[in-house]
């Protein structure tokens, strides 16, 4: 709706993980790096978790697109699957037709052992990056850490990538699944943009969708949207859109303090009113004796009722 206002080529707040958008800012770029190094050393277990919102799925497509050709990479993108139903999504991810039939577990890890044997031997290394991996079974946490058991002496046949919310890392510290932590090698936590970074991100966002004016936010609406946002990019996403849209429909060319409270208005999960201020508790102390003291010597003074 604004984009020609504006002079945008496309939405620059898109909720989609969007590669040619990743923020290779502070953390974001660690995290990057972190997995790239840690897959071409060749270790198993590879944790990334972070909150709602913090940019996970983007940051597993930008590796799944970082990763030259010496990889073969699988993604599932849904963890709430069977054992055998996993089984059967890498089978596809690495290329082997499977038939209408039904196929056992054992079967199944067959086909995937002598595929990545087959790939192994053409000196490729294979990578299964898994998203939302705190609400996987645990059986299929289970069958997934017996994936990774395959290798040679040398090498791991199968790397495999967690990105989930911190309820993965509560999963972990489960009985039932502590052989699957220990395995994990490299963690990484990703964390809220901080307010330094904020105007980097959405300039950035904005340079990408093509604009390529000044200063499009103005420094009290960005102030806002840092509060009410606290720093978790699909939040930042969402009031940046609704705000433009706000100045769009008013005929502005410049984001401000009221466009964004507007868009904040109309968001849950947003900060924007304090929490209702509380005295110190000096000053509560100070007034409680206060009001003691003074019923205290009018219970004493003639004439004085309480």
């Amino acid at each position: 709706m604004y984009l020609q206002h504006f002079g945008l080529r496309e939405a620059p707040f898109s909720l989609t993980p969007d590669t040619s958008y990743f923020f290779a800012y502070g953390h974001y770029a660690d995290a990057l790096n972190t997995l790239l190094v840690a897959l071409r050393s060749g270790e198993g277990f590879i944790k990334v978790v972070g909150e709602v919102g913090t940019g996970k799925t983007l940051l597993c497509r930008k590796l799944l697109n970082t990763m030259d050709k010496d990889f073969v990479t699988a993604y599932i993108p849904n963890p709430m699957v069977t054992p055998s139903g996993l089984l059967a999504g890498l089978a596809s991810e690495l290329g082997i037709t499977l038939s209408n039939r039904p196929y056992g577990l054992y079967q199944l890890q067959k086909m995937i052992t002598d595929r990545l044997i087959e790939l192994t031997g053409e000196g490729r290394k294979v990578v299964l990056c898994l998203d939302e991996a705190q609400a996987m079974p645990t059986d299929t946490l289970e069958t997934l850490r017996l994936l990774t058991n395959l290798e040679t002496e040398k090498y791991k046949l199968l790397q495999v990538v967690l990105f989930g919310q911190p309820e993965l890392d509560e999963r972990l510290n489960t009985r039932q699944v502590r052989q699957l932590k220990q395995r994990i090698t490299f963690s990484y936590r990703i964390e809220p943009i901080d307010r330094d970074g904020l105007d980097s991100y959405v300039s950035h966002r904005l340079v990408v969708a093509g604009y390529q004016g000044g200063a499009l936010f103005e420094h009290r609406a960005m102030r806002t949207l840092y509060k009410c946002s606290r720093g978790i990019p699909r939040l930042i996403n969402i009031l940046s859109h609704k705000a433009m849209m706000a100045a769009y429909g008013r005929g502005d060319t410049t984001v401000g303090q009221r466009h964004m409270r507007m868009a904040v208005k109309d968001t849950e999960d947003t900060q924007l009113s304090s929490p209702p201020r509380r005295w110190p508790w000096w000053l509560a102390a100070g007034a409680m004796a206060a009001a003691m003291l003074f019923y205290w010597q009018g219970d004493k003074m003639p004439g004085v009722s309480l």
